[in-house]
């Protein structure tokens, strides 16, 4: 079984080949199970590089990590959705979640982030109830104990 919060972190490479950090999360089998946790969302961040860097600088970085720390912490608290995967790189950092809700989701989001000024954060949702953009992140970047 594994433990709460187990993850993995891959690069790997943006169709132009810019590095894209991939960190997957391994225990998501409960939100899995459950027929509720049906749609997917996606936040992107966007942030500038300098023409050789693909990495944010170190405070915008830093924020991103309060953020992640945030939406953790909140969802952690009340689990209406999880989040499944980072991707940083080629100028934008993207969270992906499953929920159940968007409208709860949202409630979540705002509470998680409240105390933080205005984020540039682009918000999508769509249907996935097979996580099928699970799969496909879990298939092309987890590291296992045993490679």
């Amino acid at each position: 079984m594994a433990e709460r919060n187990d993850w993995w972190t891959c690069p790997t490479e943006s169709e132009d080949g810019r590095l894209i950090m991939v960190s997957g999360r391994r225990d998501v089998d409960v939100f899995r199970r459950n027929p509720r946790f049906t749609i997917r969302v996606d936040i992107t961040w966007r942030y500038s590089t300098a023409p050789d860097a693909t990495m944010p600088d170190e405070a915008t970085a830093e924020m991103m990590g309060d953020v992640t720390d945030a939406l953790n912490d909140e969802l952690t608290k009340d689990p209406v959705a999880v989040m499944t995967g980072i991707y940083t790189g080629a100028g934008e950092r993207n969270w992906v979640f499953y929920t159940l809700s968007t409208n709860i989701f949202t409630k979540k989001l705002n509470a998680a982030l409240s105390d933080m000024p205005l984020l540039p954060l682009e918000i999508s949702a769509e249907n996935d109830p097979d996580w099928l953009e699970y799969d496909e992140m879990r298939e092309l970047s987890e590291i296992r104990a045993d490679d």
